[in-house]
């Protein structure tokens, strides 16, 4: 709800062209704010909690990995994002993350077909998604064995 309330503030003020923020120099305040939403959301969970919570904690990393990628090429978010959802969802049922990582693949092809991203940007949000999602399927097959 944050982001999509930045996002509408920020297209209503004129600050992003659209609500896909499409712009890649545009996307660097989104992803700042992304970014601090998130550390302030694992912060206060883990005060709460008392312990990290590694999925937000990865998710931090792969935004973090995005807004470093978004000063070279702009990469696409969604694919990213979906396929780090895909590793979420195989590590708690496998077929359920194959279907959302199927699903990923469709989501980089119709971002394609928008023509919101080449098969370049889609390729390297996939990657940097892949890369980060499988550091966190590593680290929590270490904690429950």
């Amino acid at each position: 709800i944050p982001t999509a309330l930045w996002i509408y503030r920020n297209v209503k003020n004129g600050n992003y062209t659209n609500m896909d923020v499409s712009n890649r120099k545009q996307r660097h305040s989104l992803y700042i704010f992304i970014i601090i939403a998130t550390v302030v959301w694992l912060g206060v969970d883990i005060y709460l909690h008392k312990e990290m919570d590694c999925t937000v904690f990865m998710l931090c990393i792969l935004l973090i990995l995005m807004q470093v990628s978004n000063f070279f090429i702009k990469s696409s978010m969604h694919t990213s994002l979906n396929i780090y959802v895909a590793a979420l969802f195989f590590a708690i049922e496998p077929i359920i993350g194959m279907f959302w990582f199927l699903l990923s693949i469709v989501i980089g092809v119709t971002r394609v077909i928008l023509k919101r991203h080449t098969p370049k940007e889609v390729f390297a949000g996939a990657c940097i998604a892949i890369f980060v999602s499988l550091i966190y399927l590593i680290m929590v097959k270490a904690i429950i064995f």
